[in-house]
């Protein structure tokens, strides 16, 4: 209705899941690249939780928009459903033929491991992604788990992708589900935006339908943060109703006044009075908010891309992930019975920054103070053998007892010794130890090369080749170019341990980094 008046192309505040409109703010890359890295790996559970509202679905189609082509993928929206119906839903989803009428799991189990089998024969991966998973039954998650049970020597099969709200977690630490817990090979927890984040996602909405003006100044910014508790559904809903009343109104911006009318229509009017409490008032609204998502979800289509093509360079991995030769025997080591998510991720950035010199600003999101010191975020997934190779410093995610993720800091590996910062504390441990509790996930930081993107081509003018020939040069005492600099790559990667493709990715530009003395913060020194 008001899309002409302010010039927009379309409806910028639109609750549709629609990956032109998703702000990647750092927890939303965050998630994706957790998301990616686990179905381009070799199988299990992948869980993505958070509250209502919080992008999780659009994650999900923003990854859909991004897998490679041998990928087929069923997608399952509503898993209120028994076992035999959610069997059959997946036999579907990938076109798989069963008798009519059929009432028995057997039947349907056999149909998708044959599927499965010959998908995997002719060279390509299958993925089952669940929207809501938190509605589904002990009785059927188990019936997943046993799905996931054909595997190769190598990888399992089928892929499996939970998106949740904080509830799944719970479910997942249930002792009756932990054969299925410990199946879980990534996991990630979105959670509200900050109160900068907010800002930065309506001017992404506003410049996506094509506006660059400023439709909302700062006071009425805080008051959407305020109201919302950086929920983006809630943000879309109150903004789209505050243009509305702009429009009505024939004013060229957003007004407090307006905004404060928005939210009492939207949110409600015991919302609107509860003025700077972000937590009361997701509760509050959350009620509020389903009648208006069941009609959205109703005219919304689901439609994802099931053979797009295969990308030009694929994720470097190594395909060797040899034991850490480490003998030490530190002390025995109790782990905490129960560490504060947020609280211990804040603390392990703290520290890894930290080593870099970099100082943690309360607030801020880690992966963006390093990129204002020209690093980066890497997020990897192996063992203490595949970290030592990159030799950085890490964060890696852990689980207690209870199945409940922490994080802690790996600041040094030294004659056998590993030493980490736990919960503000340093304490160091044996390989065994630390593996003891580890899910094999890491974020370390590097530096990329200026201008870099995804991976630096020989072939391929520019400030990164240009960057990798000066490095290629600092080894080999000579200036390669063309060919002949892709093979000199593929030497140095062959003798480095890395996959050697004479293309430059992260894994290799790490390697180089160490090899000609950048100013790089090392794990070990042995």
């Amino acid at each position: 209705m008001y899309n002409s008046y302010f010039n927009l192309n379309e409806n910028p505040f639109s609750i549709a899941p629609d990956p032109r409109f998703l702000y990647m703010s750092e927890q939303h890359r965050e998630a994706l690249a957790h998301l990616m890295f686990a179905l381009t790996s070799e199988g299990g559970f992948v869980l993505l939780t958070g509250e209502v509202g919080t992008g999780k679905t659009t994650v999900c189609r923003c990854l859909l928009e991004q897998l490679p082509g041998d990928l087929n993928v069923a997608f399952v929206l509503n898993p209120k459903l028994t076992a035999v119906e959610l069997l059959a839903t997946v036999c579907d989803e990938l076109h798989i033929d069963y008798p009519a009428g059929t009432t028995t799991g057997k039947i349907l189990v056999d149909k998708i491991n044959r599927y499965l089998l010959a998908t995997h024969a002719a060279g390509r991966k299958t993925v089952l992604i669940i929207d809501e998973a938190q509605n589904l039954s002990a009785e059927v998650l188990e019936q997943i788990r046993l799905l996931t049970n054909l595997e190769t020597t190598q990888r399992k099969l089928l892929q499996v992708v939970m998106l949740g709200q904080p509830e799944l977690r719970e479910l997942l630490a249930r002792p009756e589900l932990r054969q299925l817990s410990q199946r879980i090979t990534a996991r990630y927890h979105l959670g509200p935006l900050a109160r900068s984040e907010v800002e930065a996602y309506i001017k992404h909405r506003l410049a996506v339908a094509g506006h660059r003006k400023k439709l909302f100044n700062d006071k009425v910014i805080g008051l959407v943060y305020r109201y919302t508790g950086g929920i983006p559904r809630l943000i879309n809903l109150l903004c789209d109703r505050a243009l509305l009343g702009t429009y009505v109104q024939g004013l060229d911006k957003v007004s407090t006044a307006t905004l404060k009318t928005a939210a009492r229509e939207v949110l409600g009017p015991e919302i609107a009075s509860s003025q700077g409490r972000p937590g009361r008032t997701l509760r509050l609204s959350l009620a509020l908010l389903f009648a208006a998502l069941v009609g959205a979800w109703l005219t919304v289509g689901w439609q994802y891309l099931g053979n797009q093509p295969s990308p030009t360079s694929p994720p470097e991995t190594s395909e060797i992930q040899e034991p850490a030769t480490i003998v030490a025997n530190p002390p025995p080591f109790t782990w905490p019975e129960i560490l504060d998510p947020d609280a211990s991720r804040e603390s392990a950035f703290v520290r890894l920054l930290a080593l870099w010199d970099i100082d943690y600003t309360t607030g801020a999101k880690a992966c963006t103070l390093a990129e204002r010191e020209e690093l980066a975020c890497l997020y990897r997934k192996g063992n203490l053998g595949s970290l030592l190779r990159l030799n950085r410093p890490a964060v890696l995610t852990m689980l207690n007892p209870k199945g409940e993720e922490f994080s802690v800091a790996l600041t040094a590996v030294d004659h056998g010794v590993a030493s980490l910062t736990i919960d503000g504390r340093e304490v160091q441990l044996s390989p065994e130890q630390l593996e003891q509790n580890w899910t094999g996930a890491y974020v370390i930081l590097w530096r990329p090369p200026p201008g870099f993107s995804q991976a630096i081509r020989s072939d391929r003018a520019g400030a990164p080749r240009d960057w990798l020939t000066a490095r290629i040069a600092d080894l080999f005492d000579k200036n390669l170019t063309g060919p002949e600099l892709a093979d000199a790559l593929e030497k140095y990667q062959q003798a480095e341990g890395i996959l050697a493709d004479g293309i430059a990715g992260p894994e290799t530009i790490i390697h180089l980094n160490t090899s000609t003395g950048q100013p790089v913060v090392l794990l070990t020194r042995n």
